[in-house]
């Protein structure tokens, strides 16, 4: 009650002569109203805005219906994804339709931890296109040398990984040629894309790693337009 009067809910009523408020009907059905209106969703905040008008604020139904309609949707939405983790034992860290996906595919650690970041900034283009290319994707004979590759590695070293490395990244890039514009559609622009998955990149691999990556995008420019086909 104090609180009711506090946020100007209900007036103040009178006091005694002994000090104590004398309380009416008045006060007792301007209450149980207030209760009714929380109980059907309405913040103390919004039945203030209402004022004299809340035995029956139209447009406040209409919105609250609105609002009540979108998260049940979402819990819909929630409620699908948890029945798919359940039934496929896919990962919590990864949308369900994108999980099914790095199943398949043969993946470091590091890697995975790279796709949980994209999966953040990126559009849904962007990432159903990275989907097909890890349900198609085949296995990469130089995986494990590049995952084990010291961070003191050196330049010839580095050098013929990334020469041995060439053709598989070059047949994902001509079997998947939408790679070319990922990040296009991210929610949050291609610069905030670039950024956020550089920094992810640049924790998550070692300087030698990432070198080698230079390096391919460099072969990659490169390379003659005959030799692409």
């Amino acid at each position: 009650m104090r609180h009711y009067h506090e946020v100007g809910l209900l007036a103040e009523p009178e006091r005694r002569s002994n000090g104590y408020k004398q309380y009416g009907v008045a006060h007792l059905v301007r209450v149980l109203r207030i209760k009714r209106l929380t109980d059907l969703g309405f913040s103390l905040a919004q039945i203030a805005a209402m004022g004299d008008a809340d035995d029956h604020p139209e447009e406040a139904l209409r919105t609250l219906d609105a609002e009540l309609s979108e998260t049940i949707e979402r819990l819909q939405r929630i409620r699908a994804e948890l029945g798919v983790i359940m039934r496929d034992g896919t990962p919590t860290d990864l949308p369900s339709d994108f999980a099914p996906a790095t199943a398949q595919a043969e993946l470091s650690d590091t890697d995975r931890s790279l796709i949980v970041v994209m999966t953040r900034v990126l559009g849904p283009q962007s990432l159903q296109a990275y989907a097909e290319l890890l349900r198609d994707l085949p296995p990469d004979p130089n995986a494990g040398a590049f995952e084990n590759l010291p961070e003191d590695a050196d330049d010839r070293t580095r050098q013929e990984l990334a020469e041995r490395m060439l053709p598989y990244v070059r047949e994902m890039h001509a079997a998947h040629p939408s790679l070319a514009t990922m990040r296009e559609d991210s929610p949050r622009g291609k610069g905030f894309a670039q950024r956020t998955m550089g920094a992810a990149m640049r924790d998550l691999y070692n300087p030698a790693q990432l070198d080698v990556m230079g390096r391919l995008g460099t072969l990659l420019r490169e390379e003659p337009p005959g030799d692409r086909d």
